[in-house]
């Protein structure tokens, strides 16, 4: 019995060769956009609290900005007030809001502390102190301590 002398391999053209060359190409591209998504999720400012820009974030930035929580809005409206007029005036509409929303209530304690460390990058800390209420808790003044120590 004889047999063929042809080679039974044929180099360079079976398909996983080619879904190896594929991932050649692809998994150094995937690695590098996975650890570079991945160093934008680390909280590189050292405050617990600042908001993190997120791969979905980056991804949705992009094309249409992404619908913010009803509490952020609500941060952000206060921080701007408590910049025009003074931080009283900024817990007062707090409280008026957590009244009117009551879902606002769990955000209640850090949205007070958020006013309280604002309050000191722009009045100081005595100042700031001069403004706390029992508005939520004692959320505020402890912002204030947090900023100030």
């Amino acid at each position: 019995m004889k047999h063929s002398t042809t080679s039974q391999t044929r180099r360079g053209q079976g398909p996983a060769r080619r879904i190896g060359r594929s991932l050649a190409l692809v998994l150094p591209v995937f690695l590098v956009l996975s650890g570079t998504l991945a160093v934008t999720r680390v909280n590189w400012s050292g405050d617990p609290e600042s908001s993190v820009l997120t791969a979905a974030e980056v991804s949705a930035s992009g094309s249409r900005t992404a619908p913010r929580a009803p509490h952020e809005v609500l941060r952000d409206q206060l921080l701007t007030e408590l910049q025009r007029t003074d931080p009283g005036t900024a817990l007062t509409h707090l409280q008026q809001a957590v009244d009117e929303r009551p879902s606002l209530g769990r955000h209640c304690a850090s949205l007070a502390r958020a006013l309280g460390r604002a309050a000191v990058r722009v009045y100081g800390p005595t100042r700031a102190q001069s403004y706390s209420r029992p508005v939520c808790d004692t959320s505020f003044a402890s912002g204030v301590l947090a900023a100030h120590g």
